[in-house]
């Protein structure tokens, strides 16, 4: 929907500004943002509100909001506690429509705060007032010059001209992202930190730079997502507007994610799931604030490969190995050149190695035009979509630098889809020079080379196809509490997800009867609503056959549940056909705080439980995701018949995992888990052999 978070544009780009608390002090919290908008040259009106003080930084003050001789588009919060809930309700009588609340002490330190920030909303609310913070470090938009921010950074200076936007949940790393940016000589001219966000999300900044012509990268820092739904549409509309979204998203730790709690009042939820959501959307995940930096700066070429394949020329060899080594870590293709483009190189240069790395040695320097001639045969008839030149402090010599712009310069205008990036060290005016030329500059060639890994990354991102619908599943009702095995598995059955034959038994010559219906082994299994994880009290017998050894089961089951679980309710013994072949698989749901259900699919076994081997995704989601999904775990070769195996049918197990996203989206909050384990996949078919849901009673 075109101008989905346009209620944020007179919070950012107002034509007039009111200064509750206002300061004569310019390095004071009321002060600042005086101080920076005189200074940067903002246009629009500046309104200071003091009762102490009839001028303010040579600015007339008035006594009260009700003194203001307009209404302001904007308001800045700058006075303590119930100041600022007064403040806010008076503003709001006046019509003013948003408002920047520095003020702290809300929901990040305590149950009264708590309170104190729900007066707070309500006030802002009642109004049609939109609310950044409180506890904010408040924003800037460099653009027009408007500042209403406390943060000390601009005294080392202003933003750059350029066209990366900025959202932070928190005030201090925003900022510090910007400065970074700023001394490394990249244009963020906006920034927003959301601070406690009882109004205003970081979803929401991010949807509006998504919206904004003049914004083409948006760096974000959160800590937890208060606001999912707004953050979803947010990321939909960067990726519908090809904005690649960097973000750190913090929280990945215990530690972390109880230090998010108390510095933001946010739920920093499961690291995997949020993970599992940014990769859905495109969002790159950087890990440092350099590499946030590094992958911004290489997106404001707005070349996003999406078969990315790298080709590299090097003056070294030794480079050409370490950069093949970071290219492989990160899964960007590096194929060789051509034998009869090699072959035309080796004519050139005898002992060069063209093969890709092609390290055309330092003999090119001595005939400048051979860089022009390998470096327009890599593009040309290697076909790379990136490329990356190593020349070390070569690159930056006074005697060379000129005539190697001349010919890669040339190269890149012949090819202007392709992405270019040097590994040079040279003086600060020389590598602006290559960067105006519009080379990505980097020092460290590994981190050139994630870059543009990421840059591929994005591209396959822009490049996906809208996903098929989901399946359409009978809506299933959910009974009172959480149901035994074959009651769940009653339950997913009406959801059209296949089974393991089985039937439920109340003796032991109710068992027998069942075996034998089966033939063959059979799997008998305690069945109780109490007892959800079966095998840690004993409660599996694996590969019973005859009716004597069947009957002895159901009793060791029935003492053995008796014993563990003395307060359980026992309902009995379930005789099931024991399935044998095929791969066994992992399929479950797990009720996110933050994002909602949330499937998942492993491989069974120790892939699960040892390595790990798992993907998430939110639900729900069709057989085309789910097929994706199957397709992305390490172990995925077992499943399409590795080592002489037959192959798994993956159709039934994708159409298994569809189905079940669905079943979980349409069950509702009730439901908390899903736990489908083992799953046999099979050459034909896929089954259920055990299934846990857990309710919400």
């Amino acid at each position: 929907m075109p101008n989905a978070f346009a209620s944020l544009t007179p919070l950012l780009t107002p034509s007039s500004v009111a200064i509750i608390g206002a300061s004569d002090d310019p390095t004071r919290i009321g002060g600042r943002p005086i101080a920076y908008m005189r200074a940067q040259g903002f246009a629009g009106r500046l309104l200071p509100v003091n009762p102490k003080r009839a001028h303010v930084q040579d600015l007339p003050c008035v006594a009260s909001v009700a003194d203001l001789p307009e209404v302001p588009d904007v308001a800045i919060i700058a006075v303590p506690g119930e100041a600022a809930v007064q403040a806010i309700e008076a503003l709001g009588a006046r019509g003013v429509r948003a408002a920047i609340v520095f003020t702290a002490g809300f929901a990040e330190v305590d149950a009264a705060g708590e309170a104190a920030q729900t007066r707070l909303l309500a006030a802002a609310g009642a109004h049609g007032m939109r609310l950044l913070g409180p506890n904010c470090l408040g924003l800037f938009n460099a653009r027009i010059g408007y500042y209403p921010i406390f943060s000390s950074a601009f005294e080392n200076g202003f933003p750059h001209p350029g066209r990366i936007g900025i959202a932070s949940q928190s005030g201090a790393f925003g900022t510090h992202v910007f400065a970074a940016a700023r001394d490394r000589g990249l244009g963020t001219p906006l920034c927003v930190t959301t601070g406690n966000e009882a109004d205003v999300s970081i979803g929401e900044v991010i949807g509006w730079l998504a919206e904004d012509p003049e914004t083409d990268v948006i760096c974000a820092y959160a800590e937890g997502i208060r606001a999912p739904e707004r953050f979803l549409a947010a990321l939909a509309a960067a990726r519908a507007a090809r904005k690649p979204v960097v973000m750190m998203k913090v929280g990945r730790s215990a530690l972390g994610q109880s230090a998010a709690r108390s510095h933001t009042a946010s739920i920093a939820g499961d690291d995997a799931i949020a993970g599992a959501v940014l990769e859905e959307f495109g969002v790159l995940r950087a890990r440092s604030t350099e590499e946030m930096l590094d992958f911004a700066y290489a997106a404001t070429r707005r070349i996003y490969p999406p078969r990315n394949t790298l080709g590299v020329i090097t003056v070294s060899g030794g480079a050409g190995v370490l950069i093949a080594d970071a290219a492989e870590s990160l899964g960007i293709a590096m194929p060789p050149m051509p034998e009869a483009a090699q072959a035309a190189l080796r004519a050139l240069v005898p002992f060069a190695a063209p093969a890709n790395p092609v390290d055309c040695t330092a003999q090119v320097f001595n005939d400048i035009e051979l860089v022009g001639q390998f470096a327009g045969s890599m593009v040309r008839d290697g076909g790379y979509a990136s490329v990356l030149a190593f020349f070390s402090q070569t690159g930056g010599a006074a005697s060379i630098a000129p005539r190697l712009r001349a010919q890669l310069r040339a190269v890149m205008r012949a090819h202007p889809d392709r992405l270019f990036a040097l590994s040079v060290l040279a003086p600060q005016a020389m590598l602006r020079d290559y960067d105006a030329d519009g080379f990505l500059v980097f020092e460290d060639p590994s981190r050139a080379v994630a870059a543009i890994a990421a840059m591929g990354r994005l591209g396959a991102a822009f490049a996906v196809a809208p996903p098929e619908a989901p399946p359409v599943v009978p809506r299933v009702s959910l009974p009172a509490m959480t149901p035994d095995e074959a009651a769940a598995k009653a339950l997913l059955a009406a959801a059209g997800i296949a089974t393991v034959p089985e039937r439920a038994s109340t003796n032991a010559a109710e068992a027998v009867a069942a075996a034998a219906a089966f033939g063959g082994e059979v799997v008998l299994k305690i069945l109780s609503p109490d007892i959800l994880h079966k095998s840690e009290i004993g409660g599996v017998l694996l590969g019973v056959s005859g009716a004597q050894a069947v009957a002895e089961g159901f009793e060791t089951l029935i003492a053995r549940a008796r014993s563990a679980a003395p307060e359980a309710r026992l309902q009995g013994v379930l005789v099931a056909r024991q399935i044998t072949g095929g791969v066994e698989c992992a399929l479950g749901v797990h009720r996110d705080p933050v994002f909602g259900p949330v499937a998942m699919f492993g491989l069974g076994g120790i892939f699960v439980e040892v390595l790990r081997d798992v993907v998430f995704r939110r639900c729900p989601f069709g057989e085309d995701v789910a097929m994706a999904m199957i397709l992305s775990v390490r172990g995925a070769a077992l499943l399409r018949g590795a080592r002489g195996r037959p192959p798994a049918d993956l159709a039934a197990l994708a159409a298994m995992l569809a189905r079940l996203s669905v079943f979980a989206q349409q069950a509702g909050p009730r439901l908390r888990a899903i736990d489908l384990n083992p799953v046999f996949a099979l050459p034909e078919g896929a089954f259920a052999a055990d299934a846990v849901i857990e309710l919400e009673e």
